[in-house]
């Protein structure tokens, strides 16, 4: 598939284009409920459009003072490996360069080899300092551990 004519624009989906994107990617779901509630705390979020179709997406949230975190970057299957996860981290990284202040702390977790990637913006891993704890909320506050 071409990636001829897909442009980045700064403006993250709405929650139903996220939800889908999110499980289109291969990332795990998010209830529609939660996608409304969390978006909304979006600092800054770009999106990739085919047409008039999102078929990417990266947001960055935090406290816009001392903690940033870049979430949510996904691409269609069918177009990853052509550099549009890099154009949206670029885009992301700008924002950041531009917007957060001296001593920040950016972040993000980095799933298998995206940590190649990551490495080329400043990114270095945190291990054994530090390390990615999880659970993910269940039902009546129940706590699903294991990868998110």
């Amino acid at each position: 598939m071409t990636t001829d004519g897909i442009r980045l624009i700064e403006r993250f989906p709405d929650a139903e284009t996220y939800c889908r994107m999110r499980v289109e990617a291969g990332l795990s779901p998010k209830t529609l409920a939660a996608a409304h509630r969390g978006l909304a705390n979006t600092l800054y979020g770009v999106s990739l459009l085919q047409g008039d179709e999102v078929v990417g997406m990266g947001r960055i949230v935090g406290d816009n003072g001392i903690v940033f975190t870049i979430v949510d970057i996904a691409v269609r299957p069918a177009l990853q490996g052509h550099g549009l996860g890099k154009r949206i981290l670029a885009a992301l990284d700008a924002w950041l360069q531009a917007n957060a202040p001296e001593s920040a702390y950016v972040t993000l977790v980095a799933d298998g080899d995206a940590k190649h990637l990551y490495a080329k913006f400043g990114f270095a891993e945190t291990a054994p300092y530090s390390v990615s704890m999880a659970y993910v909320m269940g039902a009546n506050g129940e706590r699903l551990t294991g990868i998110p």
